[in-house]
């Protein structure tokens, strides 16, 4: 890509110009479909934003947690409970800096140095500034640059934290800064490639994406001139010898492998002097985290880190590790945004502060009683103040669990709390109304699912949010944007766009992205949905920051938000120098409340996390010496490689092994000390215990009296256990029978009802589909009989002692939808009840299907992800989030209490109704004994005893909870790498890429040291496959396609079920390879390597056609992909072909079809352009 912008072509006036900082956020994640986030939105009028309302929500300021500290991540777990005062820490100064030194303490100015709009130099533009100190450095040597010159190339006094790493650098120490997302850590980097360039060294600047990475190329060059900067991905390199060199970071690691690749080859990295690590706080990233970590491992010492990074819990532990391994480092922190932010929360009707004035609570009109009464329309009575004030004594300064208690409610159900919320979730059109009403505009709205974020563009895309003028700015960018790149133009995202409306996600085109990005940066477009890869990095300031939901969908299921994910995305909010307050809005979703975010949002910030791995590529570049195909005398001597002791060492530098040497010991001390103190609890809590205590407070009458009534209170309990068990069964048995008829008739709603992991229990309506067998030949049929995590048990009379009623049961899995759009596979064991009413089904109209069929039918199209809520001998209950097509069938499911008891066919059951009343006279039994033993005359004493007990049993629980919070970290900080390291190498050893024991490399692992890629050694096999070498290009691009194909997905949407085929040439290949792929696996399921080792023909048709020739018009008609996952697809290809001419030892006809498959598959609209 040339350094144009996409919508104009604008060039600096000279070879030196300046960028504006840039602020970003952090990780990638998965993305998912929330049904709430796109049913139900209206569209309106484009007059219908103009309403204007007088409300101003209060400031709040999100304050920081008192309990993360810089000095003992450990200690964050001792007071996670604690309670404390946050007004003093909302009330402190901007900078609140900490420094840290490897070997000693930094500590700054009690001067404040925040300014967001000096005009000192304002008429002087920051090229020219930049230009003149370079100038001058030349006039008068490097030793004029200090941080006072630095600091002068910008307009506006720059923050004491920036301040204090700039110092930390030019002193010639590695800085680690940990600050919020936008608050200006790129400064930093700026300043020291400005005094590396200077002084007339060499930089590198490396980020975790491409797209950051063009994005920073484009502005170094505005910054340094074209000939000074330089670009490296994986898809571009320009310029690669230019003093600022940008890249992606698995781009210089792998540069460094180089550099360790052999003992006495030196440094490998000539003439570098700086490191930047943008994003460093992605060696947390299970995925790709582990790069991070070998950087900082293999890099020369003489060479300085800059490690930029998002607020973290342990940014001393980052600090102290690179100190010991790398050389002198300082930390530098701050806890504090340039911007303030002001969280809101959006309901159906209004908007309201999501905090209370302090910004320590929730905002007690947001809890879940207060939103009870206020839909029942019951004016709330004025709260006793003394009842108040001991609330306030007892209850935590964050108790959002008791915020709002306006009166004396009963606790309310699952299906309670579920209706409340879902009676309050807004739609789009609401929540934009009141940013637009508010002057909240431009907003990012991160929604977790690609067709989330396009169906919310289309309910909106008539609501006008650009004037005229704007409105002929866009219609301007995109007709230059046409003309450029026809083929990129996201027709159906058009309509929307010209209202100020857009989509950003990973289905989009990268252009089509880009052309987004410029456009919002440009403030013509107001509102951008996008998935949360939108917080990685890319500069797209906005004022207020809107997060639909706080969980979403991941391979294992649905999870909640991290408090570090939540902060990252809300970072994105609020522009320096133009807002004077960024707002965050979260939205009421059905299966989340202010609760649930305040419950995040006090969480505190979560540690970094060591991913290191070992991976076929480290192994090889690290062990590999002398090559067989160069045996010379001299040769040998020259790369004697590393023996596996040296490599050990390297590998055990690990972040994971530092932090373990280092909490490690202590956190294990603790957990010795929780042990011992539950034992002895435990044993106080015994049988014997209690009757020691008795018999020593009681007088004997008064304890016989006691005891005797005790152990037939124990007696009758036995019994009215035996009898529930009865009544289970027979509650099973009439259900099968009842489940059985339903099946060929309408589909009856029912109500599933389980127990939490917390104890608590919810009731679930629901709307009957069938036995699993009864959905012949359907995906979740197989699903379910194939997968042993579905398996069950037939459960004959021991379930059930001494039952003589009881026969074996033997149960089923049946499938229901929820009230809640939740998918729920189950057994008769939680089913608490079957009503005669139900869907009926019937076709709606001649022709259609049975809504039987049709429910089937959607059920089978989702993705199988199940979540299992809870287990029992009788089976499972599982649940899995429906689709927007299921959100209409889960609205008419009512809610339980609407449902007459009357309707329930259970009461039909004799036996079950005799089982019932046997059970409830028993259980009235052991109540009148209970009651017998409180009019006891020592009953009050015994009491005493048993309270105490009690409070015992709940001290062993917190201790037990505090026990797994420690086990949890000391797993995640568990000391690990040469095990793994030795895995890998005794797989190499075994395919004879390398010899371990002589360190003589073979050509198999000549190639694969040299592969960028998930699995190098399965690569290289399949690269030096000589059946290859009869491919033409295309064909050879579809093979290459099959290896890179993981994670990418067929999106059917509306009618785009289509995808080419590939030839039957492509088809035989990957089925040769195929065998060798399984062979391969066995090998290093042998060896316990877990390294993904992909094949997979289906999107291999499209890579070929598109190498044949065909266009991207012919490509997407009807197709089945989204846009953006093709392009990705592409790319990966690309990425793959373009290596091959350059690995060592390939044949040369490979490497020339390679090459040309590479150039007639790098062409717009894929093509990314460099700058």
């Amino acid at each position: 890509m040339n350094s144009n912008s996409i919508l104009s072509a604008r060039k600096p006036s000279s070879s030196l110009t300046f960028l504006i900082p840039t602020y970003k956020a952090s990780l990638l994640l998965p993305q998912l479909l929330l049904p709430s986030q796109t049913l139900g939105f209206l569209r309106t009028s484009s007059n219908s934003l103009k309403f204007q309302i007088s409300f101003k929500s209060p400031g709040s300021v999100f304050p920081v947690d008192p309990h993360l500290s810089d000095a003992d991540e450990y200690e964050d777990e001792e007071v996670e409970d604690d309670d404390e005062d946050d007004d003093d820490v909302a009330a402190d100064e901007y900078d609140d800096i900490s420094g840290d030194v490897s070997d000693g303490v930094m500590s700054g100015d009690e001067e404040s140095e925040m300014s967001l709009a000096g005009t000192t130099q304002h008429e002087v533009p920051k090229w020219k500034r930049v230009e003149k100190l370079l100038d001058e450095v030349k006039q008068f040597g490097e030793e004029i640059v200090d941080v006072d010159e630095l600091a002068s190339i910008y307009d506006f006094r720059i923050d004491k934290f920036q301040r204090l790493a700039v110092e930390a650098f030019l002193r010639g120490s590695s800085v680690v800064v940990s600050a919020p997302t936008s608050s200006g850590k790129t400064l930093i980097a700026e300043a020291a490639a400005v005094a590396t360039v200077a002084r007339g060294k060499r930089i590198f600047y490396t980020t975790p994406l491409k797209a950051l990475s063009n994005q920073k190329f484009r502005e170094f060059r505005d910054t340094f001139g074209n000939s000074n900067v330089g670009l490296l991905t994986g898809d571009s390199a320009v310029n690669r010898d230019a003093q600022v060199l940008i890249m992606t970071t698995e781009i210089l690691r792998n540069m460094l492998y180089q550099s360790v690749g052999n003992v006495s080859s030196g440094s490998g990295l000539f003439c570098v002097d700086v490191i930047v690590l943008d994003e460093v706080h992605y060696l947390s990233d299970i995925s790709r985290g582990t790069v991070w970590e070998e950087i900082v491992i293999y890099c020369p010492k003489e060479v300085q880190l800059i490690c930029l990074s998002a607020t973290v819990a342990n940014p001393d532990e980052l600090a102290g590790w690179i100190g010991q391994i790398h050389g002198k480092t300082e930390l530098v922190t701050s806890s504090k945004r340039p911007v303030p932010l002001t969280w809101h929360f959006s309901m159906k009707t209004c908007l309201l502060p999501l905090l209370d004035e302090k910004g320590t609570r929730m905002n007690r009109k947001l809890s879940l009683n207060y939103l009870q009464l206020h839909s029942s329309r019951v004016k709330p009575y004025k709260e006793d103040w003394s009842k108040r004030r001991k609330s306030r004594k007892h209850g935590s300064d964050t108790s959002y669990d008791n915020i709002g208690s306006i009166s004396e409610q009963p606790p309310l159900s699952k299906n309670g709390i579920n209706a409340i919320r879902r009676s309050q979730v807004p739609q789009v059109i609401d929540t934009l109304w009141h940013l637009k009403a508010r002057d909240m505009l431009p907003a990012i709205w991160f929604i977790f699912s690609r067709k989330g974020c396009d169906a919310a563009v289309q309910y909106v895309e008539d609501s006008k949010l650009l004037d005229e003028c704007e409105t002929s700015e866009v219609e301007l960018a995109l007709k230059r944007f046409r003309l450029q790149y026809p083929d990129a133009v996201r027709e159906t995202a058009v309509k929307g766009l010209l209202q100020g409306v857009a989509a950003h996600h990973a289905g989009c085109l990268p252009l089509w992205k880009s052309f987004i990005e410029e456009l919002f940066q440009r403030g013509l477009v107001k509102v951008v949905f996008a998935t949360e890869t939108l917080a990685a990095g890319i500069n797209m300031p906005a004022r207020t920051s809107v997060i639909s939901s706080l969980s979403k969908r991941s391979d294992g299921g649905r999870i909640r938000l991290s408090s570090n994910e939540l902060l990252q995305m809300a970072g994105r909010a609020g522009r320096r120098g133009t807002d004077k307050s960024g707002h965050v809005v979260l939205v009421q979703s059905p299966y989340e409340g202010a609760e649930e975010c305040c419950k995040i949002l006090f969480a505190g910030l979560e540690p970094l996390v060591s991913q290191f791995a070992a991976s076929y590529g480290m192994v090889l570049n690290l062990l590999a010496g002398a090559k067989v195909t160069n045996r010379s005398k001299e040769s040998d001597e020259f790369l004697a490689g590393r023996t596996l002791e040296e490599a050990r060492k390297l590998v055990e530098q690990s972040f994971g092994n530092y932090v373990g040497s280092n909490v490690m010991l202590a956190a294990k001390e603790e957990l010795d000390k929780i042990q011992k103190e539950i034992e002895v609890l435990t044993s106080e809590l015994s049988d014997e215990a209690i009757d020691r205590k008795s018999r020593k407070t009681l007088s004997q009458p008064s304890y016989k009296e006691i005891m005797d009534l005790q152990e037939e209170l124990r007696a009758e309990k036995r019994v009215r256990t035996e009898l529930r068990k009865q009544m289970e069964s027979r509650r099973i048995s009439a259900l099968k029978p009842l489940l059985k008829e339903s099946e060929s008739g309408q589909l009856p709603f029912l109500s599933l009802q389980y127990k939490d992991s917390e104890g608590v229990q919810h009731s679930v309506p629901a709307v009957f589909l069938g036995r699993v067998d009864s959905l012949n030949g359907s995906k979740f049929e197989t699903m379910v009989f194939s997968d042993d995590s579905f398996s069950l048990n037939v459960v004959g009379e021991e379930s059930v002692a001494g039952s003589k009623f009881n026969t074996d049961i033997e149960p089923s899995y049946y499938a229901a939808l929820g009230s809640d759009n939740s998918w729920y596979l189950f057994t008769e064991k939680w089913i608490r009840t079957v009503y005669r009413t139900g869907f009926p089904n019937v076709a709606l109209a001649q022709g259609d299907a049975l809504p039987r069929e049709i429910m089937g039918m959607l059920l089978d199209k989702e993705e199988m992800k199940w979540d299992k809520l809870c287990d029992s001998e009788l089976g499972g209950l599982w649940s899995m989030e429906g689709s927007l097509e299921t959100w209409s069938w889960s609205l008419n499911v009512p809610v339980l209490s609407s449902l007459s008891e009357n309707d329930e066919l259970l009461q039909k059951s004799q036996e079950y109704h005799d089982a019932v009343e046997l059970y409830k006279q028993q259980r009235t039994k052991v109540a009148r004994l209970k009651k017998k033993i409180s009019r006891t005359e020592g009953f009050k004493e015994y009491k005493k005893i048993l309270d105490t007990a009690m409070f015992t049993e709940e001290k062993i629980k917190r201790l037990k909870a505090r026990s797994k919070r420690l086990n949890n970290r000391i797993n995640q900080i568990e000391p690990s790498g040469w095990k793994e390291f030795l895995q890998v190498s005794n797989v190499i050893h075994e395919t004879r890429a390398l010899d371990i024991n002589t360190h003589v490399i073979f050509p198999l692992g000549e190639t694969a040291s040299a592969i960028r890629g998930e699995n190098e050694l399965w690569l290289a096999m399949v690269l030096r496959n000589k059946i290859l070498l009869n491919l033409k290009p295309a064909e050879l691009a579809a093979v290459c396609a099959s290896l890179v194909s993981e994670g990418i997905k067929v999106r059917p949407w509306k009618n785009n079920s289509y995808i080419y085929e590939p030839s039957a040439t492509v088809i035989n290949i990957i089925n040769f390879l195929d065998e060798q792929r399984s062979t391969f696996l066995h090998l290093q399921e042998k060896h316990r390597v877990t390294i993904s080792c992909c094949l997979d023909s289906q999107f291999c048709g499209m890579v070929e056609a598109w190498a044949s020739g065909l266009t991207w018009r012919e490509m997407m008609m009807d197709c089945a992909m989204d846009e953006g996952d093709l392009a990705r697809l592409l790319r990966r290809t690309i990425d793959l072909l373009a290596q091959i001419p350059k690995l060592p030892d390939i044949d040369p006809l490979l490497q020339s079809n390679a090459m040309t498959a590479s150039n007639v598959m790098d062409r717009p609209p894929i093509s990314e352009l460099a700058g």
